[in-house]
């Protein structure tokens, strides 16, 4: 079953797969998207469901590939000196990079990923998209938790709907770059996580994210 679920993954991806116009990368169309976004969640989540069984289950397709298990203090050393290279790579992009325990968290605002009502990564993203990728392949000992976000604009639903489609376009970029899709959980949470007040069109902006989880493969 699980052989099935990747090769679904792989077979969405490969095909939505074309080149991008500004950077030159290999990319996911967004009509690809459009029809394939929810084939894509089905696919992802019904190979890691969102708990610590779906965690464990990929820890187990993945230390079953061959890639070592982190343990003991080697766990925050490794966790260290992948924060260190994130940060240095998205200087200056506006993604941040901070560390919740052994957990990296990448906070991709609006302004440098989606426009309002979008689920289109802008075009000057993809190239922050690559930076990321090419971390994500060197430091390949983390699960990846990406969480699509919205403001409050729009009814529940839709909101919901959207931001389940930013987190896989965002997930299809990455594995297109050649980053394990076994690792990725996708999820979305509409409007229901803000970080700032959806009163105002600044706090808006904040709210309408992509966040990237880094997990230690233990």
């Amino acid at each position: 079953m699980h052989k099935l679920i990747i090769s679904a993954v792989a077979a969405i991806t490969l095909a939505a797969c074309t080149s991008d116009p500004f950077t030159g990368q290999q990319r996911v169309s967004n009509t690809a998207i459009g029809t394939g976004a929810g084939a894509a969640v089905g696919a992802l989540g019904g190979l890691i469901v969102g708990n610590a069984t779906g965690a464990n289950r990929r820890n187990s397709v993945l230390i079953g590939a061959g890639i070592g298990a982190l343990t003991g203090g080697g766990i925050g050393l490794y966790q260290d000196r992948q924060a260190a290279k994130l940060r240095q790579t998205l200087q200056g992009t506006g993604v941040s990079v901070t560390r919740q325990g052994n957990t990296i968290i990448l906070n991709m605002p609006s302004n440098i990923t989606f426009a309002s009502g979008s689920d289109n990564v802008k075009p000057q993203f993809y190239q922050v998209l690559n930076s990321v990728a090419i971390v994500l392949r060197e430091f390949n000992r983390n699960l990846i938790n990406v969480n699509g976000h919205t403001d409050s604009d729009g009814d529940l639903a839709f909101n919901q709907a959207l931001s389940e489609r930013r987190a896989v376009n965002v997930s299809r970029y990455l594995v297109s770059q050649n980053v394990n899709q076994a690792r990725f959980y996708v999820q979305g949470f509409g409007e229901t996580q803000p970080i700032a007040s959806n009163a105002s069109a600044a706090g808006k902006e904040q709210n309408r994210r992509v966040t990237i989880e880094l997990v230690p493969l233990t």
